[in-house]
């Protein structure tokens, strides 16, 4: 068994073709994730954070380089079955309630019976939707769903979770429950790659970052040692400096 969860080789994905101007949004990305840690994607809006991602779920194919998620291809079902993802803007059906809706969830995951309901129990509970979960989807707020989303991702026990843009919409009581679970996640030893523009919950979350600018990586370290070597600063100063000295450069 791998003890990469992540590797991630020379990618490169363009979008545009014929008469359309081709726009480069990651060039020449390397990363590798082992089992366990905690990453973050930061960078400002246009970076490829999201494609990058899209390309890690297998959602895009790479114009260049490769993606190995446990070892294995993105687009392989066993991958697949080994991935949780929630989406920035998560969508669900409103006509549904939300115990309805990840039992919906799990059985595309092939979960069934008394596994699933157990499941759901659980991810009810954990998210913070136990008192909700016989309310329709349509009267919940944007923190709500964002919970949710974040529900239906953990349902089928992934060894590897994508978040992106996790806090998105949540209260600061969201914001420490996404903390908590990734604290959770790495004593089990199941791995995290989230993407997010609070640098603050980066800091509380991550034990790595990966900062990226214009489709290109900029810095990927360790965190505690990342703050270590820039006595008195926060993350936001380093990744400003960061962002602002590629920018320079060009």
């Amino acid at each position: 068994m791998t003890d990469l969860a992540l590797k991630i080789h020379d990618l490169g994905k363009s979008y545009g073709q014929g008469w359309l101007q081709t726009v480069e949004a990651v060039r020449g990305l390397n990363l590798e994730i082992r089992r366990g840690e905690i990453w973050a994607l930061a960078g400002p809006n246009g970076a490829g954070k999201t494609t990058t991602l899209h390309c890690v779920l297998g959602l895009l194919k790479p114009d260049r380089g490769s993606v190995r998620v446990l070892g294995k291809n993105p687009a392989d079902p066993e991958s697949r079955r080994s991935l949780g993802f929630q989406s920035e803007m998560f969508f669900s059906y409103p006509y549904r309630r939300a115990e309805d809706a990840l039992r919906f969830y799990g059985q595309l995951s092939g979960l069934k019976g008394v596994d699933l309901e157990r499941r759901v129990d659980r991810v009810l509970d954990r998210l913070g939707l136990e008192g909700v979960r016989h309310q329709w989807l349509r009267t919940f707020s944007k923190g709500m769903m964002q919970r949710v989303g974040l529900a239906q991702s953990l349902l089928h026990d992934p060894e590897l979770i994508v978040w992106d843009e996790p806090s998105t919409g949540l209260d600061p009581e969201g914001r420490r429950l996404v903390a908590d679970l990734a604290s959770e996640f790495r004593k089990e030893g199941r791995t995290v790659l989230l993407s997010t523009h609070i640098l603050s919950d980066i800091e509380k979350v991550c034990d790595h970052v990966a900062i990226l600018g214009q489709g290109q990586m900029l810095l990927s370290t360790d965190m505690t040692a990342l703050l270590q070597t820039h006595p008195g600063k926060t993350l936001e100063d380093i990744y400003l400096e960061t962002v602002k000295g590629a920018d320079h450069a060009r």
